[in-house]
């Protein structure tokens, strides 16, 4: 349960410093600051699984950071105004 929790307080905290990195109008608000927190960080331990080759291998802050920052990208351009 605790595991939960420091994961989606993780989430957040990326989610924030990915919009700080990305300024700019998004079209969502306090939920989907930490879902794109937490799915980047996600991506980004994947993207780092195939860079190295490794399995075991799980995402740092600057990797889970710009994981965000490609999917607040692509949520900017599937769900943005035009």
């Amino acid at each position: 349960m605790f595991h939960l929790i420091g994961q989606a307080i993780f989430g957040l905290i990326v989610g924030i410093l990915a919009k700080f990195i990305m300024p700019g109008k998004d079209p969502g608000g306090c939920i989907v600051t930490p879902l794109i927190g937490l799915v980047g960080a996600m991506l980004g331990t994947f993207i780092g699984q195939q860079l190295r080759g490794s399995q075991d291998y799980v995402a740092g802050w600057l990797m889970s950071i710009f994981g965000a920052i490609v999917l607040l990208a692509l949520y900017r351009m599937l769900f943005g105004k035009k």
